[in-house]
């Protein structure tokens, strides 16, 4: 399957853009309804744990926190799943039922009354985010044209890191003021809304006639796809080591006031819309060097965000490069995965996602055993330096691979060594 083979390439300049803007108002509902839960997680804690949050609020704290777990296992369950079992459908009626689940699940989100129900409707509410975004992307990638491949992905993106600028910190507001029930019910707008917005502005195309789920799933049999998943689940597990305590780390290391806080996400976010435009970008010129380069910049950031922690300025200026490095690397890893992946796109484009949610749960919980050891809030640096270093590493393995194979007459049009052919390449 090609990518090119739907893409309405006659659309004036005036409805692709509308296109590419309806598709990434979907990623804006899906970084506000992903992320929201961490700045209302005690008003969560207060209403649907009463009594424990009244005996011990940080234990309740703590059994909230697994409503964000609960979202990102249904990131990691739906995204390879629903890709696999829906890539012969046609890709804006998979849009449109992936944007009716988000509704629904982020209604239910809202209304239902128990703590353990609410989980259950974040785990389903996150099914379709995985799919969505890989689904859109090849939608995106399509509108762009030949060479565009990256900027397509990360325009879908896009709508994710403006949602950490501008849409957790507005809805995180409205939680506080009218509830947090009040605030997923925003969110299920918003949904709402991009459902309007796909069906108005986005074409019809087709999905892969030839696709079934076993095809789908013979990305899991090439060893460059557990690569770049890897790359994905590790490396970009530095960025969440850092965001997930970046709240107490700018109060207990920088002694800034609570106030302060959401300043510091703001500028995580600009960071991320910046580094997700470049990133994706220099996708298209080389995947491989773009990887490097920016796992490189990663590594420094981090390492003098480490040593500066303590003052405004280094704090601000870490959260910034590691925010805006990350970013980069997520449509170069999509790039990366939609490569090696052959004829299994639609698999591919969301397997990321699943990979970054790996990432998510693996940096915040490495960077909570080592605060939980009484190393400090400055340890998840140190933490997703370590992972961001093994980020880099498995890059360096992959495309040796590529390189190997290469050198010894094996075509390797995407970059692929198969499980079945490792052999080759050792």
């Amino acid at each position: 399957m090609t990518l090119d083979a739907a893409g309405p390439t006659t659309l004036s300049p005036a409805r692709t853009r509308l296109a590419l803007l309806a598709l990434a108002l979907g990623g804006f509902g899906i970084g506000s309804t992903e992320f929201v839960a961490m700045g209302l997680l005690p008003n969560l804690a207060g209403d649907l744990l009463p009594t424990l949050y009244a005996a011990d609020p940080a234990a309740a704290n703590s059994q909230a926190g697994l409503l964000i777990s609960a979202y990102a296992l249904g990131v990691v369950v739906g995204a390879p799943t629903i890709a696999a079992a829906a890539a012969r459908w046609p890709r804006k009626q998979l849009l449109l039922a992936l944007l009716t689940a988000f509704t629904l699940g982020t209604i239910a989100s809202a209304v239902l009354p128990s703590f353990q129900l609410v989980l259950l409707a974040r785990f389903v509410a996150a099914l379709p985010h995985g799919a969505y975004f890989g689904i859109a992307s090849l939608v995106a990638a399509s509108l762009m044209g030949p060479g565009k491949r990256g900027r397509g992905v990360a325009f879908v993106l896009s709508g994710l890191t403006i949602a950490n600028v501008v849409g957790v910190p507005t809805i995180t507001w409205i939680g506080q003021l009218y509830g947090w029930r009040t605030a997923y019910l925003v969110v299920a707008g918003i949904f709402a809304l991009t459902f309007v917005a796909v069906a108005l502005a986005v074409p019809w195309q087709a999905g892969d006639p030839k696709a079934t789920m076993k095809n789908e799933l013979k990305a899991f049999t090439r060893l460059q796809v557990w690569f770049a998943l890897a790359i994905g689940a590790i490396g970009f597990g530095g960025l969440f080591a850092v965001y997930s305590y970046v709240a107490p780390m700018a109060t207990e290391v920088t002694g800034l006031p609570e106030s302060a806080v959401p300043l510091v996400l703001v500028v995580f976010g600009i960071g991320m819309t910046i580094g997700n435009i470049v990133g994706g970008r220099l996708a298209d010129h080389s995947v491989r060097r773009s990887m490097y380069l920016f796992f490189m910049i990663l590594i420094v950031a981090l390492v003098i965000m480490g040593f500066t922690v303590s003052s405004v300025a280094g704090l601000l200026a870490g959260v910034f490069f590691v925010g805006g490095t990350s970013a980069a690397l997520s449509p170069i890893i999509q790039t990366r995965l939609m490569d090696v992946a052959r004829d299994s796109q639609s698999i591919a484009a969301a397997l990321n996602h699943s990979a970054l949610n790996i990432g998510n749960a693996l940096g915040a919980l490495l960077g909570g055993i080592a605060i939980g050891a009484g190393l400090g809030y400055v340890a998840p640096i140190w933490i997703g330096l370590g992972l961001s270093v093994a980020g880099l590493l498995l890059a360096v393995a992959t495309f040796s691979i590529d390189r190997v194979r290469r050198t010894r007459g094996v075509e390797v049009p995407y970059g692929t060594a198969s499980l079945s052919t490792i052999g080759e390449a050792a």
